[in-house]
């Protein structure tokens, strides 16, 4: 059964929370699942209780909410959650400066950058001296990796090419709708609301990856855990990575099971709508295997040579533990 519980309303209220650990979940306690309301991982969640997939395997997860991305690993760190959903470079990071941390695959959707249907724009080439909205911040993993591709492919930094300017994706979403900025580098769920209603794509973070040599590409973003907590509730793990991947199965292949997320989803049209559902089954991820592991190593050092030291931490290494039950 799936419980929600209480809303961390804000980074604020976790670092305080922060402050204050609590101890690991005692044996037979809920699965406390951290998810963004109305976010993607919500879809997953809503899927999964209608299909009752949580009672048949006996797994009772309390769902917490959190308010922002950026709120779950502070609930994951102050032990006010038993799972996030969290970038693997973010977690890599937490494993160098010595919290065992462990990540599954959960999406491997990403970014694209969008222009306007009537822009003369068909490449990154065309972007000189435009106005670029970058969602995120100078460090956001998409505007590097666009960095260096525009570096290999027209010989420019694009940070100096365009007139980029950093904020969040919704807002820059209107900016665009808005003729206020001339392109946008958004996340996949607001890259694919932008080409559902019109928009169109010049050029998705899937396709840089494969050009800078980041192939298969892996996921980026994916289920976080404590190994402590593993290692007293590794059933509980267990079930549920598998009824994920149910509900998964069933969202990649029933369009009926889409309807009844349309409240969470919120299209503003049917486009709009069939977009996103394209766009999130196009990053249900695959097992992790060896060719992924060298993927994501090599993406961790491109990262890292185009300016992410400050997210991943200078001396950083790569650590294949991180990755749960990847084949290597």
């Amino acid at each position: 059964m799936i419980d929600r519980r209480r809303v961390l309303a804000g980074t604020g209220l976790a670092l305080a929370a922060a402050a204050l650990p609590v101890p690991l979940r005692a044996a037979g306690a809920p699965l406390r699942l951290a998810s963004v309301k109305f976010g993607s991982l919500s879809w997953v969640i809503d899927t999964i209780r209608k299909r009752e997939l949580d009672k048949k395997a006996g797994l009772t997860i309390e769902v917490v909410d959190v308010a922002s991305n950026q709120a779950g690993p502070v609930a994951l760190l102050a032990n006010g959650a038993d799972v996030i959903v969290s970038d693997w470079t973010w977690a890599m990071r937490q494993r160098a400066l010595g919290e065992k941390l462990k990540f599954s695959p959960y999406s491997s959707a990403l970014g694209s950058v969008v222009v306007p249907a009537k822009s003369e724009v068909s490449n990154i080439g065309g972007l000189q001296g435009k106005a670029l909205g970058v969602a995120g911040s100078a460090i956001d993993k998409s505007w590097l990796l666009l960095r260096a591709y525009a570096k290999k492919t027209i010989g420019q930094d694009m940070a100096q090419y365009a007139h980029p300017s950093f904020g969040a994706a919704p807002l820059l979403a209107e900016e665009i709708r808005s003729g206020r900025i001339d392109a946008v580098l958004n996340f996949w769920t607001y890259a694919a609301r932008l080409t559902g209603s019109g928009f169109k794509e010049i050029l998705s973070i899937n396709e840089v990856m494969k050009n800078l040599g980041i192939d298969p590409v892996p996921s980026l973003v994916g289920f976080v855990w404590k190994e402590d907590y593993e290692a007293a509730h590794g059933n509980d793990i267990a079930t549920l990575l598998k009824i994920v991947e149910e509900a998964n199965a069933i969202l990649a292949s029933d369009d009926s099971a889409w309807e009844p997320l349309r409240p969470l989803v919120k299209p503003a049209s049917d486009g709009e709508f069939k977009a996103i559902i394209a766009a999130y089954r196009t990053g249900i991820p695959k097992p992790w295997g060896a060719g992924e592991l060298k993927s994501a190593e090599k993406l961790m050092q491109v990262l890292i040579d185009a300016g992410d030291a400050e997210l991943m931490g200078h001396g950083t290494a790569f650590d294949a533990k991180l990755f749960h039950n990847a084949a290597t």
